[in-house]
């Protein structure tokens, strides 16, 4: 659970990073909410992500679009299953394909594109989307889901509270785009400077 875990999150918030950079609108959007609900005096608490609706659909729209995992992990029928016409006799072995989900052009507006609007109502309020499963769905979900969006929402906050994440290159010729290493989604390498609020 904690390398799983450890990994995922680590994936993440190098995409997220990267997102960041490559959109300063949006950095700017989350740092005028962190100094606007949570200040610069004091640390990011778990109760202030009710709080923050946009940084909040940021971190989901990061989860959805990097798909860190896009296989699942394998599951059994536990008993015979007639799904879509098609039989599965019990024991037999599943593997979910999350990204089609997380690529659902029913579920997401723009699924091929980054676009917080994913996640925000019409009076930029979070909204959560059915279509959003980076942990799985059902019984065997995730267990560290709570525990990851925790941390992801602490260290993001924190990061961009004290700092503004910049490219050492020209970011029109930053590309954030997954790249596939067969079992999961990894960010393309960049040098990121940080630099310091104030």
């Amino acid at each position: 659970m904690f390398l799983g875990g450890s990994e995922t999150t680590a994936v993440t918030m190098h995409f997220g990073l990267l997102i960041l950079i490559k959109y300063p609108e949006i950095q700017a959007k989350v740092q005028k909410e962190i100094d606007q609900v949570i200040g610069m005096e004091r640390e990011p608490r778990a109760d202030d992500r009710s709080h923050m609706p946009y940084t909040n659909a940021l971190l989901h729209e990061i989860q959805r679009y990097c798909d860190v995992f896009p296989m699942g992990f394998i599951r059994s029928t536990t008993r015979n299953v007639t799904f879509h016409g098609y039989f599965l006799p019990k024991g037999t072995d599943v593997l979910t394909l999350l990204t089609t989900v997380l690529r659902d052009s029913t579920q997401f507006e723009k699924p091929e594109e980054f676009n917080v609007n994913h996640f925000l109502d019409e009076n930029g309020k979070f909204r959560k989307n059915n279509g959003f499963m980076p942990f799985s769905a059902g019984k065997r979900a995730c267990v560290a889901e709570s525990l990851v969006r925790l941390e992801l929402f602490i260290f993001f906050t924190m990061i961009l509270q004290k700092f503004t994440l910049k490219a050492t290159v020209d970011t029109k010729d930053f590309d954030v785009s997954p790249t596939e290493s067969g079992v999961e989604n990894l960010p393309p390498a960049h040098k990121i400077l940080f630099i310091a609020r104030t």
